[in-house]
């Protein structure tokens, strides 16, 4: 977490600039109960593209679909979205739309579809342990829609998701191979050194320019890790979370995977 004020974050991600890193801004909520909700989102994430544009930070925005009202009206979060990637286009800037539970899924990516038809500075996100995404990777690449390509961190059943582990990590190295191959702008978000190896080796057999795509990686995870790789030419950007809702996002990825909890014990000791 780098606080719970916009000005807490902007002092991360101008911290992070400092060092040769990039930034994206994350105003953390999710699955509003109101239209006043979805709209307070709406403008605080406006309000945090017009900051990163008058400090001149290199940073885009992360945003959640339920953040803006998805679960209470589908019209009114496509124009809160709108707005907001409107916003950044205006300014220079770049909106990612993160990906939720697989009950979001479909809308989400119609969604990103949609705005995307409007305003280019949007992209998406796929989950490497959902059996469907690559499929999603291929109808986003004809469209010419940047992914970040995760791992995924909700809990989902075996008929839809990968369970092992092994299964995700394969099919995360194939995802990454297809989207590398595409000649667009993507990000591989990990912090597994095996996997960041792998897309490292792979970009260099197709002669990829180190600068082609990017590593994406949490803040205050495996800082060491994200300062070599920007020391090594590639290009890093660190998400970066803020917001007052900070505990119930906390306790939520705890309890949605239990590997999430060996995840973190372990980078605290690191």
């Amino acid at each position: 977490m780098a606080g719970e004020s916009l000005a807490q974050a902007a002092a991360a991600a101008r911290e992070l600039n400092s060092s040769g890193l990039l930034a994206t801004l994350d105003h953390l909520g999710e699955n509003v109960a109101s239209a006043a909700a979805a709209a307070a989102a709406r403008d605080t994430y406006i309000e945090t593209l017009a900051e990163i544009h008058r400090q001149s930070l290199r940073s885009g925005i992360s945003v959640k679909l339920t953040q803006l009202g998805l679960d209470i009206s589908e019209e009114q979060c496509a124009s809160n979205l709108e707005a907001v990637v409107r916003y950044a286009q205006e300014t220079g800037s770049f909106v990612r739309v993160d990906m939720e539970g697989s009950a979001y899924t479909d809308r989400t990516l119609a969604l990103v579809r949609r705005t995307h038809e409007k305003h280019r500075r949007v992209g998406a996100v796929l989950q490497a342990y959902l059996r469907r995404s690559e499929k999603d990777a291929e109808d986003l690449l004809r469209e010419g829609i940047t992914i970040r390509l995760c791992k995924g961190a909700y809990n989902e059943p075996p008929r839809i998701a990968f369970p092992s582990k092994a299964d995700v990590d394969r099919n995360y190295l194939h995802l990454m191979r297809l989207l590398l191959s595409s000649g667009i702008y993507h990000a591989i978000a990990t912090h597994d050194p095996r996997i960041i190896a792998g897309a490292c080796r792979f970009a260099a057999e197709r002669n990829l320019s180190r600068n082609a795509f990017e590593f994406q990686m949490l803040y205050g995870i495996r800082p060491d890790l994200q300062q070599q790789l920007a020391r090594d030419g590639y290009r890093v950007r660190v998400y970066v979370p803020f917001g007052r809702e900070w505990f119930a996002y906390f306790m939520r990825r705890l309890a949605e995977r239990p590997a999430n909890v060996l995840f973190l014990v372990r980078n605290l000791f690191r």
